[in-house]
């Protein structure tokens, strides 16, 4: 079965939609956090082995890497809207089989329902794209994409003042609540998108993905305890390689696939997944880091001695900053250009870390490291979204940025098996506790500065800015692996597409040929008939514009190769017999 993008404008959204698209986004980090005060004492809650206590967590970060490209490619298939819902329904369901167990297996089960949400963050990064007007697209693609932090920020405090004051599975309850909230939200604020893929859903690529990505995070989760040389360890490891190698070839040869690899081969896609995922190591070890630095007591000569609570408190500002940061972002952005917000984002990262280095025997210095990371991460994070959107088709938002949130997860995954696996191996044994060192936090927050590092060279990398003047990035062809966006376009050609009575024509597709007659990039006119399309180079070129019910037009026109649009309007001839 195909589907098509359809020929009605998107719905108009109301000034309640980004908050509410930012909400779900907060939900899914709440689902994330809800635990991580009580981890310590899971084996004794669950009545179970340290070691199994763990798949608790794993279940989820596995469940949410497998559903989030899934869940990203069916939103651009059959609606995101839908799917958002869908993934939010999953996870409450999920949070009530945790909230009536104290057993093992059930848990894990809930767990891994949880999971399902985050295929929120793409979901909705997909529906703003095809629903705001672009001068407030920037910033609502950060706020959504920096909702992650934010509700992290404000869960940690509140599961901790929960579980210190109430039954733990409380905190399930909790997030079935807000996850209720989330869905009864969307289906009263949020409309559907009309934007739809082409193709069918790519089951067996699905499949295969899922299996790739649970052979590789699995050992990368487990292997601290199976042993990192072990042959478990090793052998899923090469597994994993096997399973995706062949998995990509498979795509490469679907018509319609679950993940366009071509289109994340394009260097904008491929060095913005690469830098996500160092995003996703730094963003990690402070989490990881500063709530057992402020816990230790003071006896250990280096811990801070404080609450859970207060710990919690200490470190939401790392969210808090984040969210805060998303208005400054879309200023910045709009200036200089993603890739520039990204490299400041980095920096600020960077001497977040650094500072760390020396400022750790006070609580109010863990406060200035959350805030100054937080500053950086939320401007990073934000910068992620901008850049794929504006490289991949309308039609691939979903996917492209199910696949960008998986990069994120991926950093996370990897960051908590080193950092876990750091602190275990510098800890101090006292009378058979395990107690980590101040060495082994210097270590962690290295490892961030060195993932921050990598993350800097892959940034500078991404192409080069192309001003965002006139942004259109509702734009879009889905049949075009070079589409050219407006926001992208300096040099180029710009103008509206209007019938035979100057009237304008929304979603004309407008494609430019080369020289060769080859396509040199497409785009869809927006509801005020504008299109714009970049060239690569000086030369001649031919504009042919289609529309439903009209004739088709070609037009010549030459660019002198300078850094500059030339104005074309395209005048459709009168409407034809049969539409097409």
């Amino acid at each position: 079965m195909t589907h098509t993008s359809t020929d009605q404008p998107a719905p108009r959204a109301s000034g309640a939609v980004v908050p509410v698209l930012a909400f779900a986004g907060i939900v899914v980090a709440v689902m994330q956090t809800l635990l991580v005060p009580v981890i310590k004492d899971l084996p004794q809650l669950l009545d179970t082995s340290p070691s199994n206590a763990t798949w608790v967590l794993t279940s989820t970060l596995l469940s949410g890497a497998v559903a989030t490209p899934i869940m990203g490619r069916l939103g651009d298939l059959y609606g995101k809207r839908r799917m958002l819902i869908t993934s939010l329904t999953v996870m409450v369901v999920g949070a009530l089989v945790s909230a009536f167990t104290s057993a093992l297996l059930p848990m894990i089960v809930g767990r891994t329902l949880q999971g399902f949400a985050m295929g929120a963050i793409p979901l909705g990064i997909g529906l703003m794209r095809d629903m705001l007007p672009r001068e407030k697209l920037g910033s609502a693609m950060a706020l959504m994409s920096s909702s992650i932090g934010v509700g992290g920020g404000l869960a940690l405090p509140a599961a901790a003042l929960v579980a210190q004051h109430t039954d733990w599975h409380a905190l399930f309850y909790g997030a079935a609540g807000i996850g209720a909230l989330a869905i009864a939200l969307t289906l009263l604020v949020v409309p559907e998108s009309p934007m739809r893929a082409k193709g069918s859903f790519d089951v067996l690529g699905a499949l295969g993905l899922s299996t790739g990505l649970v052979l590789f995070l699995l050992p990368i989760t487990k292997g601290s305890d199976w042993g990192w040389t072990s042959a478990t360890t090793l052998g899923l490891f090469a597994a994993s390689a096997v399973v995706l190698l062949l998995w990509g070839v498979m795509e490469l040869r679907v018509k319609a696939p679950l993940v366009d690899l071509r289109t994340t081969a394009r260097p904008a896609v491929l060095f913005t997944n690469l830098a996500s995922i160092m995003v996703g190591v730094s963003f990690y070890v402070v989490s990881l880091v500063l709530p057992q630095l402020l816990q230790l007591p003071k006896a250990t000569g280096y811990g801070l001695g404080q609450s859970m609570v207060v710990a919690g408190l200490l470190v939401a500002p790392l969210g808090l900053t984040m969210m805060f940061t998303a208005p400054v972002y879309a200023r910045l952005s709009a200036k200089y250009g993603p890739k520039v917000t990204l490299i400041l984002g980095l920096l600020i990262i960077a001497i977040g870390y650094g500072a760390g280095l020396g400022l750790m025997s006070a609580a109010w210095q863990s406060l200035v490291i959350a805030v100054v990371l937080g500053a950086g991460i939320g401007l990073a994070y934000s910068s992620l979204p901008a850049l794929i959107v504006g490289a991949v088709p309308a039609s691939e938002t979903g996917a492209a940025n199910g696949l960008n949130t998986l990069m994120r997860s991926i950093g996370t995954s990897v960051s908590s098996a080193v950092v876990g696996m750091v602190l275990a191996n510098t800890a101090n044994d006292v009378g058979g506790v395990e107690i980590p060192t101040m060495h082994g936090f210097r270590v962690s927050f290295l490892i961030a500065t060195g993932a921050v590092a990598v993350g800097l060279l892959l940034a500078f990398f991404l192409p080069g800015r192309r001003p965002a003047a006139r942004p259109q990035l509702r734009a879009s062809s889905e049949e075009d692996a070079n589409v050219q966006r407006a926001e992208e376009v300096l040099r180029g050609f710009r103008g509206r597409v209007l019938d035979a009575t100057g009237t304008p024509v929304a979603r004309a597709k407008v494609t430019l040929i080369d020289p060769r007659g080859r396509q040199a990039g497409a785009t869809l006119s927006a509801e005020d008939g504008s299109y714009a399309l970049a060239v690569p180079a000086r030369g001649p070129y031919v504009l042919a514009a289609r529309a439903t019910g009209h004739a088709p037009l070609a037009s010549a026109a030459t660019h002198a190769g300078d850094d500059r649009a030339v104005d074309m309007d395209l005048s459709l001839p009168g409407e034809t017999v049969s539409a097409s």
